[in-house]
This record gives C-alpha cells, sequence and structure tokens, in this order.
C-alpha cells in the first residue's frame, strides 16, 4: 500500500472528502467538513519521518492495534483512539483497507442526525447545500479580525 492507493480506496467509500491541512496532510473527512463531517484518517505527506498514516482504530481495536511493531498512538489523538502507523508495511493491502473501511464506519456512526440528514439527500441537493455552507463560512472566516504575531490584533 501506499499514499495514492490508500486515497483512491478510501475516496470510493461513500461521502469521503479530502483537504490539505497542517502542513503537508491529507486528511479524509466522513462528509464535508463545511457540514460538521468528521476526519478519519491522516495521511503524512510530508516525508519528514513522524508516520505515514494515522486513523480511528476505536476503542475496541486500539489497543490490539498498538501491539504491532510500528503502530504506535497517533500524537495529539491518541486519547480519542487513533493510531499511527510508521510504514505501510505494517499492513498487507487487504488489511489497510478493512483498517480504513472501519475508521470509515466507525466515523460515519458517530456523525450527528443533521450531517447524516445532509449526506442523505440527493447528490444534487447535497452538493447545493454544501456549496451554500462553504461560502457562508468563507464570508465568517474572512470578517474576522487580522491577528499579527503572538495574536495581538493589528492597527
Amino acid at each position: 500500500m501506499d499514499a495514492e492507493k490508500l486515497r483512491a480506496f478510501a475516496l470510493s467509500l461513500p461521502h469521503v472528502v479530502e483537504t490539505r491541512q497542517w502542513g503537508d496532510n491529507l486528511v479524509l473527512w466522513c462528509g464535508d467538513k463545511a457540514i460538521g463531517g468528521k476526519m478519519f484518517a491522516l495521511l503524512n505527506l510530508d516525508g519528514d519521518g513522524r508516520g505515514v498514516i494515522s486513523y480511528l482504530a476505536g476503542a475496541e481495536h486500539f489497543a490490539e492495534l498498538v501491539e504491532i511493531e510500528g503502530i504506535v498512538p497517533a500524537p495529539y489523538f491518541a486519547r480519542i483512539f487513533w493510531v499511527a502507523a510508521e510504514t505501510w508495511g505494517v499492513h498487507r493491502n487487504p488489511v489497510w483497507e478493512d483498517e480504513i473501511r472501519a475508521a470509515h464506519g466507525l466515523t460515519f456512526e458517530r456523525l450527528p442526525r443533521k450531517v447524516k440528514a445532509v449526506l442523505a439527500l440527493p447528490a444534487g441537493e447535497r452538493k447545493k447545500l454544501i456549496a451554500e455552507r462553504r461560502k457562508v463560512l468563507a464570508a465568517k472566516e474572512a470578517a474576522k479580525p487580522a491577528k499579527g504575531k503572538k495574536g495581538k490584533l493589528k492597527g
């Protein structure tokens, strides 16, 4: 497995959206972030030695996974039962697919009813609603006061 194969597989799952965030990280979301979707995997594309992927393992599977050499509790996310794989070689391709499918499923189960209702809309309606929500969020972001160094307001 590699990042591109895993990305292609994840994007084949229902309602998966990707974003680039926090440096060179590809974040996979269950449901669009703009409507309250939740992330279920984060692929580190930096090649900075911090692992290749972090993903939701769930409370019941977490302890089992961290026993595997090359899988560790994910930095910043371990408290919510995420693991990080240091290399792609920790699992075979079918196991990676099972892990990502499970992370997606756990995340979908935890989505608020309101988000699930949007995801259940016909594709055209859903797309329109998400586009409108993104505009609202962009306008809110643009209206925020500009901050200088150390979070102090400019001016």
